[in-house]
């Protein structure tokens, strides 16, 4: 059964249930009134013929023109003292229908009659308005409830028919939102909300891939254009390892790039679980420096840590320490020859350690800055790509430092260079 259906089915009945309950209290109330008051005239008859009875007994015949007393009788033992003419269609009855009350005083036997025909009559008429009422209403609920249904759910059925329309190619597609006040309006809102969400994660995914693939294939390219120059031309030993050299740094890249997207898939993924245990930060920033001060010996730079041992934090040591090789190893690709590079370590007020790696590089341009930390993304393509790098380490840095429950910030000084700043929650 169909919502509309069984909302009209609960709107007629929630109706004919008020209507009936109604139309039962208008019943009885009416009927206990009027049976009431039929009870009512009955008693003040009784009360006026035992009243003039007690008097005199033969002055009865008196009250036989009253209106409300032309039934009633009186009896001493089997002697007749007054009977009204209309008795007899009390002991007759037929269709009509009267209301009794007998009583003695002394020796005397009174018995009084109202006809209370019209009051049943009454009753019986305006049962039977009421009773064809409830069908009535009970129809024009149904009516009422099907149309009124019927343009309830018809925000609803619009959104359906949209929603077939929207496929993984047509994500940017939304529902229509209507008034959006009510329910239903909130409903689109939130489902739109949704396929936006949805539309920028297949877009990202496009991205992904489609830089994966980029970058896969230039060292595949590349391996393979120099082992069949290598076959095509006969050399001696030395040429060939220079050949297989080359062809294993091509590896190298290959297999570093891989490990890192298998790192952000994982991570994606919620594969990689990050710890929240209490680290020396200034220990890891040394540590990492000591590992990376080879690659900036080799440019004749100064790589300098400015670290407060009293700085703590809670987080994972694996990938504070992988977030901050990172930014270093960025800082020290990026920084030409005889820079320098520092990295400083701090405690806030608040608790909170920092991490700032600046370099005397040539800083990064405004228009890339909002896109720093996507996948992929480079200032310079060309050379970024002769120095080894796919574009995914600030990528990872990002995502170790918001898994310890830290950020990650950049400030470039007008006068050029970077800095990064990681901040940590304190431990």
């Amino acid at each position: 059964m169909s919502v509309r259906a069984r909302l009209t089915l609960w709107y007629g009945g929630a109706v004919l249930l008020t209507v009936a309950a109604f139309a039962g209290g208008v019943f009885a109330f009416v009927r206990a009134k009027l049976l009431g008051q039929v009870q009512h005239e009955v008693d003040e008859a009784y009360e006026s013929v035992e009243a003039t009875c007690r008097h005199d007994p033969d002055e009865a015949y008196e009250l036989e023109n009253h209106g409300r007393l032309a039934y009633f009788e009186v009896l001493d033992g089997k002697r007749v003292v007054h009977r009204t003419a209309q008795w007899a269609a009390v002991e007759r009855a037929g269709d009509r229908v009267f209301r009794l009350r007998r009583g003695t005083l002394g020796n005397l036997r009174i018995a009084v009659a109202y006809d209370e025909t019209s009051a049943r009559d009454a009753v019986r008429a305006l049962g039977l308005v009421l009773l064809l009422a409830i069908p009535v209403a009970a129809a024009a609920a149904l009516g009422g409830g099907y149309v009124l249904a019927g343009r309830l759910l018809r925000p609803v059925g619009l959104m359906a028919d949209k929603a077939r329309e929207i496929t993984a190619d047509r994500l940017s597609e939304r529902l229509p939102v209507g008034g959006g006040a009510d329910e239903f309006g909130r409903l689109a809102v939130v489902f739109n909300e949704t396929l936006e969400r949805l539309q920028k994660s297949f877009e990202q995914l496009r991205r992904f891939t489609a830089d994966a693939s980029h970058e896969l294939r230039t060292p595949l390219a590349a391996i393979r254009s120099v082992g069949e120059v290598a076959l095509q031309q006969g050399r001696e030993a030395a040429a060939y390892r220079d050949v297989i050299g080359s062809m294993l740094e091509e590896v190298d890249r290959l297999s570093r790039l891989v490990e890192n997207l298998l790192f952000l898939t994982r991570a994606d993924a919620g594969a990689i679980k990050a710890s929240r245990e209490r680290v020396d930060v200034a220990a890891i920033a040394r540590g990492t420096v000591d590992l990376l001060r080879v690659l900036a010996e080799e440019k004749q730079q100064s790589l300098q840590v400015d670290a407060d041992d009293s700085a703590a934090a809670r987080a994972d040591p694996a990938l504070l320490r992988q977030a901050l090789m990172n930014l270093i190893d960025n800082a020290i690709k990026y920084t030409p020859a005889r820079g320098e590079i520092r990295v400083r370590v701090s405690r806030a007020p608040d608790g909170c350690a920092g991490v700032e790696v600046s370099d005397t590089g040539p800083g990064i341009p405004a228009e890339h800055r909002g896109r720093l930390f996507e996948r992929f993304h480079r200032i310079d393509s060309s050379r970024a790509r002769a120095e080894g790098g796919a574009g995914l380490g600030l990528a990872i840095a990002k995502w170790a430092v918001e898994a310890a429950g830290g950020r990650i910030e950049l400030q470039c000084p007008p006068g050029g260079g970077s800095t990064f700043r990681v901040v940590l929650p304190g431990a």
